[in-house]
This record gives C-alpha cells, sequence and structure tokens, in this order.
C-alpha cells in the first residue's frame, strides 16, 4: 500500500487533487480540497482501493483520519465512497463520538448511509476506536466547532505535535464563526510566534 504522497498540488477539484511527485501526477479522491492550494506542498495519507474495473487512491490529511477510514469500510455495506463523503460532512472526532455514544441518528444523518448501515458501524467498532481521543461533553477538554477541529487536524498533517495543534486551538476557540481556513490561519501564526 502507498502510505503517503508528498509533492506539489498541481490541480484540484470539489473533491480531488492531483498531486506532482518526483513527475508523476497521482490523482487522489481528497474531501480536504478547501484546505490546498496550487503548488502548495502537501503530504497526503493514501489508502489505495482496487477492484476489478478499479483502482482508486483516497487521501486524508492524518494517519487518525487515514485509520479511520479504513476501520470504515471494514464495516459490511459500507463502501468507500461512502466513507469518504461521511469524512468530507463530518470531523474525525465528531465520527467517533457518535460511534461510541451509539448516536445511530447523528451517523444516518451523514450523506450515503441508511439505518442499516449507521447501526451496522456501531455494532462493528463501539469500543474500538477509543485510541483515537474522544471529545468529552462535560469536564476533561473543551469541545471546539468542526472548523476548529478541522484546522486543528490540518496543523497536525503540516507537522506540528498534537499538543501544539491542540494548544493552537484554544486561540482559535477566542474567534467564533470563523471559516476551517481563517482558523488555520490563525493557528499558523499562533504556532510560528512560538
Amino acid at each position: 500500500m502507498i502510505a503517503f504522497i508528498e509533492g506539489r498540488v498541481a490541480a484540484y477539484g470539489a473533491d480531488w487533487a492531483v498531486v506532482n511527485n518526483q513527475g508523476i501526477g497521482w490523482k487522489i479522491a481528497y474531501p480536504h480540497t478547501d484546505e490546498i492550494s496550487l503548488n502548495q506542498e502537501v503530504r497526503i495519507y493514501t489508502y489505495m482501493h482496487i477492484t476489478e474495473n478499479d483502482v482508486a487512491l483516497y487521501g486524508f490529511r492524518s494517519q487518525e483520519e487515514q485509520d479511520l477510514f479504513i476501520r470504515l469500510i471494514g464495516v459490511k455495506g459500507l463502501g468507500p465512497k461512502t466513507a469518504l463523503n461521511m469524512l468530507t460532512r463530518s470531523s474525525m472526532d465528531n465520527i467517533i463520538a457518535a460511534v461510541e455514544q451509539g448516536n445511530v441518528a447523528a451517523l444516518k444523518a451523514l450523506p450515503g448511509v441508511g439505518a442499516k448501515t449507521a447501526s451496522q458501524i456501531v455494532l462493528d467498532l463501539k469500543g474500538k476506536l477509543v485510541q483515537v481521543p474522544v471529545k468529552q461533553s462535560a469536564g476533561a477538554q473543551p469541545v471546539y466547532s468542526n472548523e476548529i477541529m478541522d484546522a486543528v487536524e490540518a496543523l497536525k498533517s503540516l507537522g506540528w505535535k498534537p499538543a501544539e495543534a491542540n494548544n493552537a486551538a484554544k486561540v482559535m476557540n477566542e474567534h467564533p464563526g470563523l471559516t476551517v481556513n481563517e482558523y488555520l490561519r490563525i493557528g499558523m501564526q499562533y504556532l510560528s510566534k512560538q
């Protein structure tokens, strides 16, 4: 399996990116194209899906997101396109929290996920995702918006340590209602001064 691809973004669309790595253009199904720009240096973690009729690369901003995707496609009746759509429409933390809390309704609200599949996801994965931090509603960690969590994941994928990205999240949280790119900019400015 190709674990990740590093290179410059040569082109991208709504749900795909082409990364130029040493003269080879890798087309990757990628749910976070709102966070990249042309000629940007990126590292995209990948999963190669091979079927009788197709070979496709699916891309992720972190190894944790890649791991969640692999676990999701292991669920009976859930294919890679649906799993990628889930990660496009919801943060990784929210999906994990829904699974761990047995929240079938939250999973069913995601594109391509029906009641039967949502129940199967909970049945197959509950208790198996705990190594990835789950946001607690009271006490331990503050609960951030999806936009802030997406920006935190982007910072980690750009090479900052989880502790540094989490410190940046506190600063982002002082500015409610911004977009992922705006939060990412705030986080990068904060971390570059540290």
